[in-house]
C-alpha cells in the first residue's frame, strides 16, 4: 500500500471568531469544561466571505493530561445571504497555540451545497479574544 506523505487540499478560507468565556465546569468527569461563546466575527476564501453569527461557541474539555478537546459549533452567513452551519471537533496542543480540527458543514443554500460533502480540515490558534483558523477541503 501506498502511504501519503501529504494530503491533497484546496483552501477555502480563514476565519476569525472573536471568543468570550461563557462559562467553566471545574472538575467534571472528562476534565474541566470551559464553555467559550464565539458569536461573531469574519471569514474570506476565494470562493465564500462574510460573517460569523450567534448562536455559537465551543463546548471544550481540559483533558486530565493537558490537552485541549474542542467541540465547536458556529453558523457562518455569507456575503450573499447562505446561512451554513460549521461544526467539528479538534485538538488544541500547547496551550490552544497549536489547534487542530475536522470540520464539516450543513447549508440548504443550493449555491453552497457543494460544503455538504466536504470534509475539511483546519488549523488555527488562540489569540487575545479570538480565535482564528485556515479551512481546507480534503480532495
Amino acid at each position: 500500500m501506498h502511504h501519503v506523505v501529504s494530503l491533497p487540499v484546496e483552501f477555502l478560507f480563514s476565519l476569525t471568531a472573536n471568543t468570550n468565556m461563557a462559562g467553566i465546569i471545574a472538575n467534571g468527569p472528562s476534565g474541566t469544561r470551559v464553555v467559550i461563546d464565539a458569536s461573531d466575527g469574519t471569514f474570506e476564501g476565494p470562493k465564500m466571505k462574510g460573517i460569523v453569527k450567534g448562536p455559537g461557541g465551543d463546548w471544550a474539555t481540559v483533558r486530565p493530561d493537558g490537552v485541549l478537546q474542542l467541540d465547536v459549533r458556529v453558523l457562518l452567513e455569507t456575503d450573499d445571504g447562505a446561512v451554513i452551519l460549521m461544526q467539528y471537533k479538534g485538538i488544541g496542543i500547547d496551550g490552544a497555540a497549536n489547534i487542530r480540527t475536522a470540520p464539516l458543514f450543513e447549508t440548504g443554500d443550493e449555491r453552497y451545497a457543494w460544503l455538504n460533502s466536504i470534509q475539511a480540515v483546519a488549523h488555527g490558534s488562540v489569540g487575545e479574544g479570538n480565535v482564528t483558523y485556515d479551512v481546507y477541503a480534503l480532495r
